[in-house]
């Protein structure tokens, strides 16, 4: 769960960011407007990882992810 609410807000910040409508934000990332105001509410159970790295690629982030040893 805690890697897709980062990853959620990190797509919020950058449709805020961008000033982008939720239209806006729809056509760029190739979803529907209601998908948008899903994502900007928060509903995390809707998303998966998946999805959410392909909207973030569209916005034009790039996504890492590091695994390593515990301490």
């Amino acid at each position: 769960m805690k890697l897709r609410a980062s990853l959620m807000m990190a797509l919020d910040r950058q449709i805020r960011t961008k000033g982008w409508t939720e239209a806006q934000a729809a056509r760029r990332l190739g979803v529907t407007r209601p998908r948008i105001s899903d994502l900007l509410r928060g509903k995390i159970t809707l998303f998966s990882i998946d999805t959410l790295v392909g909207m973030l690629t569209e916005a034009g982030l790039r996504v890492e992810m590091r695994v390593g040893e515990m301490a």
